[in-house]
């Protein structure tokens, strides 16, 4: 993974219901989201170990699209993020990020699922380590990510942040599914 020498990086704080976070992003796209109630050392130490040379720059404003999308993803109206991202990881962090994003709302996979997704299914250990790395929380689903007994293994936003998360997809998801009206087929109704 190269480093970039000069970087300017806008943040903001964000407070929701899981706690008080910073957001970062470059001119490209988001490029963090903290761990709640960590403060803003959590952010310049990543900041400064990607970046030699960075620029922390408070813009509430660079910040906003991207925390109107994570307003949407906790009131339940919107299950995937599509603003533009900025970041560095090498090729396997990177696919292994991609392969979160494909976690569906609302479930869990396991490490040896990630591992098996990306076709090196003895690769858990490596997938776990990328997983611990991902820079972007709740918009990498990394949550989504459970032990191969279905525990709730490490994240970097604490356990009790990961559990807050599942059980508010599940709860949005379980929400939806009871909304929609039962469709008819061949004289039963699925619903």
């Amino acid at each position: 993974m190269a480093k970039r020498n000069n970087h300017t990086v806008y943040w903001s704080g964000y407070t929701n219901m899981v706690g008080e976070f910073h957001l970062a992003a470059t001119a490209t796209g988001l490029c963090f989201v903290g761990s709640p109630n960590k403060g803003i050392q959590e952010l310049g130490d990543w900041a400064r170990q990607r970046f030699p040379e960075v620029e922390l720059i408070e813009n509430a404003e660079t910040l906003k699209p991207y925390k109107q999308e994570l307003d949407e993803y906790f009131q339940g109206k919107q299950q995937t993020f599509n603003l533009p991202a900025d970041v560095e990881g090498t090729t396997f962090q990177q696919e292994i990020w991609e392969a979160l994003k494909d976690i569906p709302y609302g479930e869990t996979y396991t490490y040896s699922q990630i591992a098996a997704m990306i076709g090196r299914p003895r690769a858990v250990r490596a997938v776990g380590t990328a997983i611990g790395r991902n820079p972007l929380l709740i918009s990498v689903p990394c949550h989504r990510v459970v032990g191969k007994n279905g525990s709730l293994a490490g994240y970097r936003g604490g356990l009790e942040m990961k559990e807050q998360l599942l059980e508010l997809e599940q709860a949005k998801k379980t929400n939806t599914q009871k909304s929609k009206p039962p469709v008819r087929t061949g004289g039963l109704f699925c619903g």
